[in-house]
């Protein structure tokens, strides 16, 4: 269908571009019949040869070398395609015999284009008449890639040309990730396929290097590729990279990563965590994060184009700028804390093509210097609280125990004088003559007589009952102790012979 479409295109052209020079020359010419002389014969051959040269030029097809062009998947293409404006122009362009696009009448035709195409083509209308027939193709997928022809025809003449259209999707990033015992390098969204390399440093044997790689395309014929890698000893040993090459060649994307051993570390001491670039870099960022079994936190993120830095541990962590030109983003933390600081820290070096990132486990530890000071103020502070018991009790106490055994002193000197006794806070009285002075104790009173001290008074006792018998009368000092009460040492505390106690145990003893 569509080469009949062209031959009636180009019948229509032949009429209109080739009638006026047949007429022209046809009127011109003389029958053959009616050729009289040589002459004459020699200017009708020459007419009809001029005639001829000018009929096969106007019917030329002008051939161009192809032109080769790449665009990227899902931007607006533009495939190019020129002429030599001679005024009316036939614009047709084709994909593989498919209509992609045609102009003529002096507007655009869509009534033969492919749906594939449909209103994602244009050309540049306004630029026509200047000879510019080129494509606007929008929104290129992988099913545009081909071969196009662009066909122009004018009075001159016709035209095509040929252009090869290129696609690609660019590598945007590579992630990498490690286990304990492999590292898996994945990219999306990626055209043509790329080539997958590895390296590690320090270097290991080629046999060491062989990796699983997958590729998988989607529905619009991206890809996604994935490599993984065993680890090479231990896993804090080297240094991983992956590259992800373009079938072209001309985009290398590369990602590294190293994890180091794990520090613990005692709170309160300066703290270091390195992080060291694996090459020079001149346009870059450095982010430093922090990840805990619930969240990432963020650090600080350095841009080495502006020199800018957002530190949100400010006064807690310290990035040199001077050594991080140099490709050392060691993080510093001035007094790191048990419970804010430990978790996996996270080194990100981001450039255009490459990431490099270095993971380090951080353990922050109670320092034993500060649990033993903690000991050794609390035991302090028990020291010092006994002490000071003590020694509150000893002033409360000692008085209370002078005076007691004063008070004991005198009970003894009134006794042996046949006075009284008093034990337990009860008042004995005996009238063993005619007055009897007795001393009186309140109830609860300290240092109370024990079982020993009542021993003492029941020989006491005994003696005032063999006194009694013996018809002896007091001594001339009771009798001035009675007489002159005021002068008694223990006057406070005298009381008339006449109370008496109900203690029956008591009485019976004095019976």
């Amino acid at each position: 269908m569509q080469s009949g479409i062209t031959q009636k295109q180009l019948t229509a052209h032949q009429r209109v571009f080739t009638h006026a020079a047949v007429k022209e020359t046809v009127t011109g010419l003389t029958p053959l019949w009616r050729v009289t002389d040589m002459a004459e014969m020699k200017g009708l051959i020459l007419r009809l040869l001029l005639f001829s040269g000018k009929f096969l030029l106007t019917n030329s097809k002008v051939l161009l070398p192809d032109l080769n062009v790449t665009c990227i998947i899902q931007d607006d293409c533009v495939l190019p395609c020129s002429y030599r404006p001679t005024g009316t122009v036939v614009i047709h362009w084709y994909k593989q015999q498919i209509p992609v696009h045609s102009y003529y009448y002096h507007k655009d035709q869509f009534g033969l284009q492919n749906k594939h195409f449909s209103g994602r083509t244009s050309l540049f209308n306004s630029h026509i008449p200047q000879g510019n027939a080129s494509l606007l193709l929008r929104r290129v997928k992988v099913q545009d890639k081909g071969r196009y022809k662009c066909y122009t025809s004018t009075r001159k003449g016709n035209q095509e040309m040929f252009v090869n259209l290129e696609l690609k999707a660019p590598i945007q990033s590579v992630t990498m990730e490690m286990s304990d015992d492999k590292v898996t390098c994945t990219s999306h969204n990626i055209y043509p396929m790329p080539q997958v390399m590895w390296a590690t440093e320090p270097a290991s044997a080629q046999e060491a290097l062989e990796n699983s790689t997958i590729r998988t395309a989607d529905h619009k014929g991206l890809f996604t590729v994935e490599s993984t890698l065993r680890i090479v000893g231990n896993l804090s040993d080297r240094t991983y990279f992956c590259s992800f090459m373009s079938a072209d060649r001309n985009q290398v994307w590369t990602a590294s990563q190293k994890n180091q051993e794990n520090i613990t570390h005692e709170e309160g001491h300066p703290l270091s965590i390195s992080c060291m670039a694996p090459h020079s870099l001149e346009n870059f960022s450095l982010t430093w994060t922090i990840s805990s079994l619930v969240e990432q936190t963020l650090i600080l993120k350095y841009d080495n184009r502006t020199g800018h830095m957002v530190n949100l541990w400010e006064g807690q962590a310290v990035l040199d700028q001077d050594q991080l030109l140099q490709g050392d983003g060691s993080l510093l933390l001035s007094r790191p804390d048990s419970m804010e600081h430990s978790g996996t820290y996270t080194c990100a070096f981001s450039s255009l093509q490459s990431r490099h990132i270095v993971q380090t486990k951080v353990n922050i530890t109670v320092a034993l210097i500060s649990v033993d000071k903690k000991s050794q103020q609390r035991s302090w502070w028990s020291t010092a609280a006994s002490a000071a018991f003590v020694l509150f009790t000893i002033i409360v106490a000692l008085p209370r125990c002078a005076r007691q055994r004063a008070l004991e002193a005198r009970k003894v000197s009134h006794t042996l004088n046949g006075a009284g006794l008093v034990e337990d806070g009860l008042r004995l009285c005996k009238d063993l003559n005619s007055s009897t002075s007795c001393k009186v104790e309140q109830p609860g009173a300290g240092c109370n007589r024990q079982s020993a001290h009542f021993e003492v008074h029941e020989e006491q006792s005994d003696v005032h009952r063999a006194g009694s018998f013996n018809g002896t009368p007091g001594t001339d000092s009771d009798h001035e102790n009675e007489k002159n009460p005021q002068e008694s040492p223990a006057e406070e505390n005298e009381v008339p012979q006449s109370e008496c106690f109900e203690n029956n145990d008591i009485k019976k003893h004095w019976a």
